[in-house]
Protein backbone atom coordinates (compact mmCIF):
# COMPACT_ATOMS: atom_id res chain seq x y z
CA UNK A 1 0.00 0.00 0.00
CA UNK A 2 1.53 3.76 -1.13
CA UNK A 3 1.81 6.08 1.71
CA UNK A 4 0.33 9.36 0.67
CA UNK A 5 3.32 11.78 -0.59
CA UNK A 6 4.06 14.56 2.60
CA UNK A 7 3.53 17.96 1.15
CA UNK A 8 6.70 19.46 0.14
CA UNK A 9 7.75 23.64 0.43
CA UNK A 10 11.18 24.84 -0.54
CA UNK A 11 13.41 27.49 1.73
CA UNK A 12 16.85 28.46 1.46
CA UNK A 13 17.62 25.55 -1.86
CA UNK A 14 16.61 23.30 0.88
CA UNK A 15 13.03 20.97 0.47
CA UNK A 16 11.48 20.69 4.07
CA UNK A 17 8.12 19.27 4.37
CA UNK A 18 4.75 21.80 4.78
CA UNK A 19 4.94 20.57 9.21
CA UNK A 20 8.29 21.46 9.32
CA UNK A 21 8.01 24.92 7.42
CA UNK A 22 5.17 25.84 9.37
CA UNK A 23 6.85 25.96 12.59
CA UNK A 24 10.01 27.09 11.08
CA UNK A 25 7.83 30.33 10.07
CA UNK A 26 6.56 30.56 13.78
CA UNK A 27 9.53 30.71 15.37
CA UNK A 28 11.20 33.31 12.56
CA UNK A 29 8.43 35.33 13.77
CA UNK A 30 8.31 35.12 17.35
CA UNK A 31 12.02 35.96 17.56
CA UNK A 32 11.33 39.16 14.68
CA UNK A 33 8.92 40.67 17.76
CA UNK A 34 11.78 40.33 20.11
CA UNK A 35 13.02 43.13 17.83
CA UNK A 36 10.15 45.09 17.49
CA UNK A 37 8.29 48.14 19.50
CA UNK A 38 5.14 47.38 20.92
CA UNK A 39 4.98 51.21 21.77
CA UNK A 40 5.15 52.28 17.75
CA UNK A 41 1.28 51.46 16.43
CA UNK A 42 -0.76 55.13 17.34
CA UNK A 43 -3.18 52.86 18.98
CA UNK A 44 -0.53 51.28 21.10
CA UNK A 45 -1.55 51.23 25.02
CA UNK A 46 0.76 53.58 25.87
CA UNK A 47 -0.75 56.25 23.15
CA UNK A 48 -4.82 55.47 23.80
CA UNK A 49 -5.54 58.64 25.26
CA UNK A 50 -3.85 60.49 22.91
CA UNK A 51 -6.84 62.82 20.99
CA UNK A 52 -8.20 62.82 17.63
CA UNK A 53 -9.03 65.70 15.52
CA UNK A 54 -12.79 66.99 16.71
CA UNK A 55 -15.70 66.99 14.75
CA UNK A 56 -15.57 69.97 12.22
CA UNK A 57 -12.28 70.51 12.48
CA UNK A 58 -9.42 70.02 9.85
CA UNK A 59 -12.04 69.54 7.28
CA UNK A 60 -10.30 70.82 4.14
CA UNK A 61 -6.70 69.78 5.22
CA UNK A 62 -7.98 65.94 6.39
CA UNK A 63 -9.92 65.95 2.90
CA UNK A 64 -6.29 66.70 1.37
CA UNK A 65 -5.13 63.82 3.16
CA UNK A 66 -7.63 61.47 1.93
CA UNK A 67 -8.16 61.95 -1.74
CA UNK A 68 -4.20 61.55 -2.00
CA UNK A 69 -4.52 58.29 0.26
CA UNK A 70 -7.70 56.79 -2.11
CA UNK A 71 -6.79 58.21 -5.27
CA UNK A 72 -4.45 56.75 -7.98
CA UNK A 73 -1.55 59.38 -7.43
CA UNK A 74 1.71 58.41 -8.85
CA UNK A 75 3.24 60.42 -5.89
CA UNK A 76 3.69 57.32 -3.11
CA UNK A 77 4.51 59.93 -0.07
CA UNK A 78 2.55 62.67 1.55
CA UNK A 79 4.67 64.99 3.64
CA UNK A 80 2.85 66.76 6.52
CA UNK A 81 5.12 69.68 7.89
CA UNK A 82 4.50 71.99 10.64
CA UNK A 83 6.02 74.20 13.63
CA UNK A 84 5.86 72.83 17.07
CA UNK A 85 2.47 72.38 19.10
CA UNK A 86 0.25 73.13 15.32
CA UNK A 87 -1.18 69.46 15.68
CA UNK A 88 0.57 67.41 13.04
CA UNK A 89 0.44 64.04 15.27
CA UNK A 90 -3.67 65.23 16.36
CA UNK A 91 -3.87 64.98 12.18
CA UNK A 92 -1.85 61.74 12.21
CA UNK A 93 -3.37 59.64 14.74
CA UNK A 94 -7.01 60.95 13.07
CA UNK A 95 -5.75 59.68 9.69
CA UNK A 96 -4.48 56.60 10.88
CA UNK A 97 -7.88 55.82 12.69
CA UNK A 98 -9.83 56.03 10.05
CA UNK A 99 -7.85 53.33 7.84
CA UNK A 100 -7.24 50.70 10.35
CA UNK A 101 -11.17 51.07 10.62
CA UNK A 102 -11.37 50.46 7.26
CA UNK A 103 -8.79 47.50 7.18
CA UNK A 104 -6.31 49.91 4.87
CA UNK A 105 -3.72 50.43 7.29
CA UNK A 106 -0.68 48.62 6.95
CA UNK A 107 1.68 49.71 9.90
CA UNK A 108 2.20 53.06 11.96
CA UNK A 109 4.84 54.12 13.75
CA UNK A 110 4.71 57.27 16.15
CA UNK A 111 8.10 58.68 16.75
CA UNK A 112 8.66 60.66 20.38
CA UNK A 113 11.84 62.00 21.12
CA UNK A 114 13.25 60.52 24.89
CA UNK A 115 10.55 57.68 24.00
CA UNK A 116 12.99 54.75 24.40
CA UNK A 117 12.74 52.43 21.30
CA UNK A 118 10.55 55.36 19.51
CA UNK A 119 12.97 57.66 20.01
CA UNK A 120 15.50 55.83 17.24
CA UNK A 121 15.05 53.43 14.24
CA UNK A 122 16.81 50.93 15.45
CA UNK A 123 13.14 49.20 15.92
CA UNK A 124 11.58 50.86 13.20
CA UNK A 125 11.78 48.34 9.73
CA UNK A 126 11.34 45.57 11.91
CA UNK A 127 8.31 46.76 13.79
CA UNK A 128 6.74 47.68 10.17
CA UNK A 129 7.14 44.70 8.71
CA UNK A 130 5.52 43.12 11.92
CA UNK A 131 2.20 45.24 11.49
CA UNK A 132 2.40 45.16 8.00
CA UNK A 133 2.19 41.13 8.03
CA UNK A 134 -0.68 41.34 10.85
CA UNK A 135 -2.64 43.78 8.59
CA UNK A 136 -1.98 41.49 5.43
CA UNK A 137 -2.54 37.51 6.01
CA UNK A 138 -1.30 36.51 2.76
CA UNK A 139 2.00 38.95 3.35
CA UNK A 140 2.95 36.81 6.55
CA UNK A 141 4.37 33.51 5.02
CA UNK A 142 6.57 35.87 2.24
CA UNK A 143 8.22 38.04 5.48
CA UNK A 144 8.71 34.69 7.55
CA UNK A 145 10.56 33.03 4.55
CA UNK A 146 12.34 35.94 4.27
CA UNK A 147 13.24 35.68 7.73
CA UNK A 148 14.46 32.12 7.91
CA UNK A 149 16.53 32.87 4.96
CA UNK A 150 18.11 35.72 6.58
CA UNK A 151 18.25 34.74 10.34
CA UNK A 152 20.86 37.92 11.38
CA UNK A 153 18.84 40.70 9.47
CA UNK A 154 17.31 42.25 12.80
CA UNK A 155 20.95 42.99 13.26
CA UNK A 156 21.47 44.59 9.65
CA UNK A 157 21.39 47.88 8.78
CA UNK A 158 18.02 50.01 8.32
CA UNK A 159 18.60 49.67 4.21
CA UNK A 160 18.80 46.10 4.37
CA UNK A 161 15.81 45.42 7.00
CA UNK A 162 13.79 47.32 4.55
CA UNK A 163 14.47 45.61 1.51
CA UNK A 164 14.24 42.04 3.13
CA UNK A 165 11.41 42.19 5.33
CA UNK A 166 9.20 45.02 3.89
CA UNK A 167 9.73 45.37 -0.22
CA UNK A 168 10.75 42.35 -1.01
CA UNK A 169 7.60 40.67 0.74
CA UNK A 170 4.93 43.21 -0.61
CA UNK A 171 6.41 43.19 -4.43
CA UNK A 172 5.45 39.27 -4.05
CA UNK A 173 1.79 40.33 -3.07
CA UNK A 174 2.46 42.74 -5.88
CA UNK A 175 3.12 40.15 -8.64
CA UNK A 176 0.03 37.77 -7.42
CA UNK A 177 -2.17 40.65 -8.75
CA UNK A 178 -2.97 42.56 -5.19
CA UNK A 179 -4.08 46.29 -6.65
CA UNK A 180 -5.05 47.98 -2.85
CA UNK A 181 -2.62 50.46 -1.62
CA UNK A 182 -2.16 49.90 1.73
CA UNK A 183 -1.48 53.03 3.73
CA UNK A 184 1.86 53.41 6.04
CA UNK A 185 2.09 56.28 8.62
CA UNK A 186 5.06 57.89 9.50
CA UNK A 187 4.92 60.67 12.78
CA UNK A 188 7.16 63.10 14.05
CA UNK A 189 10.12 61.99 11.95
CA UNK A 190 12.33 64.42 13.15
CA UNK A 191 12.17 63.22 16.78
CA UNK A 192 14.28 60.51 15.50
CA UNK A 193 17.48 60.49 17.07
CA UNK A 194 20.13 60.24 13.90
CA UNK A 195 19.84 62.79 11.33
CA UNK A 196 21.46 59.78 9.16
CA UNK A 197 19.04 57.25 10.08
CA UNK A 198 16.06 60.28 9.20
CA UNK A 199 17.42 60.25 5.65
CA UNK A 200 17.80 56.93 5.03
CA UNK A 201 14.13 56.07 6.20
CA UNK A 202 13.42 58.80 3.35
CA UNK A 203 14.80 57.26 0.71
CA UNK A 204 13.31 54.57 1.51
CA UNK A 205 9.85 55.65 1.26
CA UNK A 206 10.88 56.42 -2.06
CA UNK A 207 10.61 52.99 -3.47
CA UNK A 208 7.18 52.65 -1.90
CA UNK A 209 5.73 53.11 -5.22
CA UNK A 210 6.80 50.03 -6.59
CA UNK A 211 4.73 47.59 -4.26
CA UNK A 212 1.99 49.57 -3.53
CA UNK A 213 2.29 51.52 -0.17
CA UNK A 214 1.69 54.98 0.60
CA UNK A 215 3.55 56.79 2.95
CA UNK A 216 2.00 59.82 5.31
CA UNK A 217 4.64 61.08 7.20
CA UNK A 218 4.73 64.12 9.70
CA UNK A 219 7.71 66.36 10.74
CA UNK A 220 8.86 69.45 11.32
CA UNK A 221 10.34 71.06 8.28
CA UNK A 222 14.34 70.44 10.19
CA UNK A 223 16.94 70.72 7.88
CA UNK A 224 17.54 66.46 7.53
CA UNK A 225 13.82 65.92 6.75
CA UNK A 226 14.16 69.05 4.05
CA UNK A 227 17.48 67.67 2.73
CA UNK A 228 15.64 64.12 2.33
CA UNK A 229 13.20 65.52 0.07
CA UNK A 230 15.27 67.96 -1.53
CA UNK A 231 17.14 65.34 -2.99
CA UNK A 232 13.96 63.35 -4.36
CA UNK A 233 11.96 64.43 -7.57
CA UNK A 234 8.92 65.76 -7.68
CA UNK A 235 6.98 63.48 -8.44
CA UNK A 236 7.61 61.29 -6.07
CA UNK A 237 6.20 62.89 -2.79
CA UNK A 238 3.48 65.73 -1.94
CA UNK A 239 4.23 68.17 0.15
CA UNK A 240 1.64 70.18 2.93
CA UNK A 241 2.79 72.80 4.78
CA UNK A 242 0.71 73.60 7.67
CA UNK A 243 1.47 77.38 7.48
CA UNK A 244 -0.12 77.54 4.11
CA UNK A 245 -3.52 77.15 5.81
CA UNK A 246 -5.31 80.34 6.69
CA UNK A 247 -4.99 81.80 10.36
CA UNK A 248 -8.82 82.41 10.20
CA UNK A 249 -9.65 78.26 9.50
CA UNK A 250 -6.62 77.55 12.41
CA UNK A 251 -8.41 80.00 14.98
CA UNK A 252 -11.77 78.48 13.98
CA UNK A 253 -10.34 75.27 14.86
CA UNK A 254 -8.83 76.33 18.20
CA UNK A 255 -12.29 78.12 18.82
CA UNK A 256 -14.02 74.26 18.61
CA UNK A 257 -11.31 72.80 20.71
CA UNK A 258 -11.33 75.62 23.49
CA UNK A 259 -15.71 75.34 23.71
CA UNK A 260 -15.64 71.50 23.41
CA UNK A 261 -12.99 71.24 26.45
CA UNK A 262 -13.86 74.30 28.25
CA UNK A 263 -17.48 72.65 28.78
CA UNK A 264 -16.64 69.27 29.75
CA UNK A 265 -14.57 71.12 32.64
CA UNK A 266 -17.51 73.33 33.32
CA UNK A 267 -19.95 70.02 33.60
CA UNK A 268 -17.88 67.92 35.37
CA UNK A 269 -17.19 70.52 37.96
CA UNK A 270 -20.91 72.50 38.26
CA UNK A 271 -19.65 75.53 37.23
CA UNK A 272 -21.67 78.43 36.20
CA UNK A 273 -23.86 77.61 33.15
CA UNK A 274 -22.29 80.77 31.16
CA UNK A 275 -18.65 79.82 32.04
CA UNK A 276 -16.56 80.85 30.72
CA UNK A 277 -18.16 82.79 27.61
CA UNK A 278 -17.36 83.33 23.88
CA UNK A 279 -15.49 86.54 24.49
CA UNK A 280 -12.86 84.71 27.22
CA UNK A 281 -12.77 81.63 24.76
CA UNK A 282 -11.76 84.32 22.20
CA UNK A 283 -9.00 85.70 23.95
CA UNK A 284 -7.61 82.32 24.60
CA UNK A 285 -7.74 81.69 20.91
CA UNK A 286 -5.67 85.13 20.39
CA UNK A 287 -3.53 83.73 22.98
CA UNK A 288 -3.11 80.68 21.44
CA UNK A 289 -1.77 81.92 18.07
CA UNK A 290 -2.33 79.03 16.41
CA UNK A 291 -0.61 76.79 18.52
CA UNK A 292 -2.87 73.78 18.95
CA UNK A 293 -0.23 72.68 21.66
CA UNK A 294 -0.93 75.69 23.39
CA UNK A 295 -4.65 75.16 23.35
CA UNK A 296 -4.64 71.65 24.52
CA UNK A 297 -1.88 72.30 27.57
CA UNK A 298 -4.05 75.14 28.74
CA UNK A 299 -7.09 73.16 29.00
CA UNK A 300 -5.54 70.29 31.15
CA UNK A 301 -4.12 73.21 32.56
CA UNK A 302 -7.42 74.04 33.70
CA UNK A 303 -9.33 70.89 33.66
CA UNK A 304 -7.26 69.78 36.74
CA UNK A 305 -7.79 72.83 38.90
CA UNK A 306 -11.38 71.07 39.44
CA UNK A 307 -13.45 73.50 41.48
CA UNK A 308 -10.74 76.03 41.33
CA UNK A 309 -10.86 75.84 37.03
CA UNK A 310 -11.94 79.14 36.92
CA UNK A 311 -8.45 81.01 38.96
CA UNK A 312 -6.58 79.12 36.98
CA UNK A 313 -7.89 80.27 33.88
CA UNK A 314 -7.93 83.77 35.16
CA UNK A 315 -3.93 83.06 36.06
CA UNK A 316 -3.73 82.20 32.02
CA UNK A 317 -5.23 85.42 30.79
CA UNK A 318 -3.13 87.29 33.32
CA UNK A 319 0.07 85.05 33.25
CA UNK A 320 1.05 87.03 36.40
CA UNK A 321 5.00 85.92 37.37
CA UNK A 322 5.93 85.66 41.04
CA UNK A 323 7.17 88.92 42.85
CA UNK A 324 10.15 86.89 44.15
CA UNK A 325 13.23 88.96 42.73
CA UNK A 326 14.56 88.29 46.65
CA UNK A 327 15.47 84.42 44.80
CA UNK A 328 15.29 84.51 41.57
CA UNK A 329 12.08 85.49 40.42
CA UNK A 330 11.59 88.56 39.01
CA UNK A 331 8.37 91.20 38.68
CA UNK A 332 9.50 93.07 35.84
CA UNK A 333 9.96 92.05 32.06
CA UNK A 334 9.76 88.23 31.73
CA UNK A 335 8.34 86.66 28.45
CA UNK A 336 4.99 85.71 30.42
CA UNK A 337 4.21 89.99 30.70
CA UNK A 338 3.81 90.09 27.01
CA UNK A 339 0.91 87.97 26.10
CA UNK A 340 -1.25 90.87 24.75
CA UNK A 341 1.63 91.72 21.87
CA UNK A 342 0.07 90.19 18.65
CA UNK A 343 3.58 89.76 17.17
CA UNK A 344 4.95 87.43 19.90
CA UNK A 345 6.21 84.56 17.77
CA UNK A 346 3.62 81.22 18.72
CA UNK A 347 7.51 79.67 20.62
CA UNK A 348 7.10 82.28 23.18
CA UNK A 349 3.45 81.54 23.59
CA UNK A 350 3.93 78.05 24.32
CA UNK A 351 7.09 79.05 26.66
CA UNK A 352 4.77 81.49 28.79
CA UNK A 353 2.16 78.52 29.55
CA UNK A 354 4.96 76.17 30.09
CA UNK A 355 6.55 78.84 32.45
CA UNK A 356 3.52 79.38 34.26
CA UNK A 357 2.80 76.47 35.34
CA UNK A 358 6.17 76.39 36.48
CA UNK A 359 5.59 79.44 38.51
CA UNK A 360 2.28 77.52 39.99
CA UNK A 361 4.04 74.97 41.50
CA UNK A 362 6.64 77.27 43.12
CA UNK A 363 4.61 80.18 44.17
CA UNK A 364 2.06 78.18 46.77
CA UNK A 365 5.60 78.28 49.19
CA UNK A 366 6.82 80.86 51.02
CA UNK A 367 10.48 83.08 50.14
CA UNK A 368 12.38 80.51 52.45
CA UNK A 369 11.21 77.88 50.99
CA UNK A 370 11.09 78.58 47.05
CA UNK A 371 14.80 78.53 46.94
CA UNK A 372 14.83 74.62 48.00
CA UNK A 373 11.94 73.67 46.32
CA UNK A 374 13.28 75.31 43.01
CA UNK A 375 16.59 73.37 43.38
CA UNK A 376 14.28 70.09 43.95
CA UNK A 377 12.33 70.62 40.81
CA UNK A 378 15.73 71.77 38.39
CA UNK A 379 17.07 68.49 39.19
CA UNK A 380 13.50 66.72 38.76
CA UNK A 381 13.22 67.87 35.46
CA UNK A 382 16.62 67.74 34.21
CA UNK A 383 16.89 64.31 34.45
CA UNK A 384 13.34 63.99 33.13
CA UNK A 385 14.47 65.96 30.28
CA UNK A 386 17.91 64.01 29.43
CA UNK A 387 16.87 60.32 30.28
CA UNK A 388 17.13 58.44 27.22
CA UNK A 389 14.56 55.86 28.41
CA UNK A 390 11.18 57.07 30.80
CA UNK A 391 11.38 55.97 34.42
CA UNK A 392 8.72 55.53 36.62
CA UNK A 393 8.18 57.74 39.52
CA UNK A 394 9.29 55.18 41.80
CA UNK A 395 12.57 54.79 40.07
CA UNK A 396 12.97 58.63 39.19
CA UNK A 397 12.63 59.01 43.36
CA UNK A 398 15.87 56.28 43.80
CA UNK A 399 18.00 57.17 40.92
CA UNK A 400 17.86 60.87 42.58
CA UNK A 401 17.88 59.61 46.19
CA UNK A 402 14.69 61.65 46.78
CA UNK A 403 11.94 60.17 49.41
CA UNK A 404 9.31 59.17 47.32
CA UNK A 405 6.27 61.22 48.70
CA UNK A 406 8.80 64.54 47.77
CA UNK A 407 8.67 62.98 44.29
CA UNK A 408 5.05 63.20 44.08
CA UNK A 409 4.79 66.63 45.35
CA UNK A 410 7.34 67.78 43.08
CA UNK A 411 5.46 66.34 40.10
CA UNK A 412 1.81 67.28 41.69
CA UNK A 413 1.26 70.68 40.36
CA UNK A 414 2.88 69.33 36.57
CA UNK A 415 0.05 66.86 35.35
CA UNK A 416 -0.67 69.43 32.60
CA UNK A 417 3.00 69.00 30.74
CA UNK A 418 3.62 65.47 31.99
CA UNK A 419 2.13 62.51 32.47
CA UNK A 420 2.09 61.08 35.88
CA UNK A 421 0.41 57.75 36.30
CA UNK A 422 -0.87 56.53 38.97
CA UNK A 423 1.05 53.38 39.16
CA UNK A 424 4.23 54.38 40.61
CA UNK A 425 5.93 51.86 38.73
CA UNK A 426 4.43 52.95 35.49
CA UNK A 427 6.54 55.40 33.43
CA UNK A 428 6.73 58.88 33.49
CA UNK A 429 5.93 60.79 30.18
CA UNK A 430 6.19 63.86 28.85
CA UNK A 431 2.38 64.87 26.82
CA UNK A 432 4.61 67.24 24.38
CA UNK A 433 8.09 66.67 23.07
CA UNK A 434 8.72 70.51 23.30
CA UNK A 435 8.86 70.66 27.00
CA UNK A 436 12.14 68.83 26.77
CA UNK A 437 12.91 71.49 24.29
CA UNK A 438 12.34 74.25 26.63
CA UNK A 439 13.88 72.82 29.64
CA UNK A 440 17.13 72.47 27.67
CA UNK A 441 17.22 76.09 27.05
CA UNK A 442 17.64 78.20 29.72
CA UNK A 443 17.12 81.54 27.86
CA UNK A 444 13.67 80.75 27.65
CA UNK A 445 12.80 81.33 30.87
CA UNK A 446 15.86 83.14 32.42
CA UNK A 447 13.74 84.69 35.33
CA UNK A 448 12.82 81.23 36.74
CA UNK A 449 16.72 80.59 37.70
CA UNK A 450 15.25 76.48 38.09
CA UNK A 451 19.78 75.90 37.17
CA UNK A 452 18.91 73.29 34.13
CA UNK A 453 21.32 73.21 32.33
CA UNK A 454 22.02 69.84 29.65
CA UNK A 455 25.68 69.37 31.10
CA UNK A 456 24.88 69.56 34.81
CA UNK A 457 21.69 67.47 34.22
CA UNK A 458 23.84 64.66 32.83
CA UNK A 459 26.50 65.64 35.80
CA UNK A 460 23.18 65.29 38.19
CA UNK A 461 22.66 61.42 36.74
CA UNK A 462 26.15 60.18 36.81
CA UNK A 463 26.94 60.89 40.22
CA UNK A 464 23.43 59.40 41.43
CA UNK A 465 24.13 56.27 38.75
CA UNK A 466 27.51 55.77 40.93
CA UNK A 467 25.47 56.58 43.98
CA UNK A 468 23.31 53.85 43.42
CA UNK A 469 25.77 50.92 42.28
CA UNK A 470 27.97 51.87 45.45
CA UNK A 471 24.91 51.37 47.48
CA UNK A 472 23.37 49.04 45.78
CA UNK A 473 25.97 46.36 44.14
CA UNK A 474 27.20 43.46 46.28
CA UNK A 475 29.40 40.07 45.61
CA UNK A 476 26.51 37.55 44.88
CA UNK A 477 23.76 40.22 44.54
CA UNK A 478 21.21 36.88 43.53
CA UNK A 479 22.42 35.09 46.90
CA UNK A 480 23.36 32.01 44.37
CA UNK A 481 25.62 30.39 46.96
CA UNK A 482 22.36 30.19 49.62
CA UNK A 483 20.78 28.99 46.55
CA UNK A 484 22.84 25.97 46.38
CA UNK A 485 23.06 25.40 49.67
CA UNK A 486 19.29 24.51 49.36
Amino acid sequence: MAHPEIPKSQTGGKVVDITTMSTLRRGAKLNLETHTTSDAPFNSFAKQHEPTCLPNTRVDLLQNVYTWADGRDERCIFWLSGLVGTGKSTIARTATRRYFDQKRLGASFFFSRGGGDVGHAGKFATSIALQLASSIPSLDRHMCDALIARRDIASQSLRDQWQQLVLHPLSKLSQNGTQSSHILVVDALDECDNDDDILTIIHLFAEARSVRLRVFLTSRPDIPVRYGFGQMTNDRHQDFMLYNVSPEIIDNDIFIFFEYKLKLTREKNCLDTCWPGKQIVKQLVHNANGLFIWAATVCRFIDEGRSFAPDRLSKILRADPVDDSSDGFTSGDSAADNNDDSAVAPEQHLDEFYITVLRNSVQKYKKPERKKWRKLLGTTMGAVAVLSSRLSTQSLSRLLDTKPNVMDQTLNDLHAILEVPEDPTDPLRLHYPSFRDFLLNKKRYEDLHLGITEKQAHENLTINCVRLMRDSLKQDILDVDRLGAL
